[in-house]
């Protein structure tokens, strides 16, 4: 059987940790959901080429060093990945069926994140209260829409990988 998480715990924890997971995070994030995720798999993904390798971000304070941060999409990923496995899926297969539109999909994501972010800026800026209401309220707006664009994508790739393995098992 698949694990899972069903769509309002993702978007709980993707609301909750929209600046990234570490890989403590991660681990507990599956752990409380109960879904089996070592540390060794974690990096094996990673090392696959199936997950983005983590970002180091500096902490403040003096001498606290950089921590390692995974994207919150890695989440469903993950999920993704230990589908893909559950329905006998190789390595080799998750991998050529994984990155069909991956990497195009986390470029997306990360191009309308800085977008967010720039567009932010701008309207903090503007110390117009007026604008920055109105402003704000689009800007939330474009970020929703953004959100279940990308869902919708993802959802898309999904079917696409799934009814091709049915394909080939089928023709098998």
């Amino acid at each position: 059987m698949p694990p899972t998480l069903d769509d309002a715990a993702l978007n709980r924890i993707e609301k909750s940790h929209a600046r990234g997971l570490t890989s403590v995070e991660i681990l507990a994030v599956f752990s409380e959901n109960e879904v089996i995720l070592s540390e060794a798999s974690l990096r094996k993904y990673v090392q696959l080429g199936l997950l983005p390798r983590s970002v180091r971000i500096g902490r403040k304070g003096k001498h606290q060093g950089s921590q390692g941060i995974y994207p919150v999409g890695v989440v469903r990923q993950i999920l993704r990945i230990k589908t893909m496995m559950a329905q006998n899926y190789t390595i080799e297969q998750i991998r050529t069926e994984f990155l069909f539109v991956r990497a195009d999909l986390q470029l997306l994501e990360h191009t309308l994140e800085q977008i967010f972010i720039k567009l932010g800026r701008v309207v903090k800026d503007r110390n117009r209260a007026s604008i920055s209401q109105t402003m704000t309220r689009n800007i939330s707006d474009a970020r929703t829409l953004s959100r279940e664009l990308l869902t919708r994508l993802r959802s898309i790739e999904s079917r696409l990988i799934t009814s091709r393995h049915l394909n080939q098992v089928a023709a098998s």
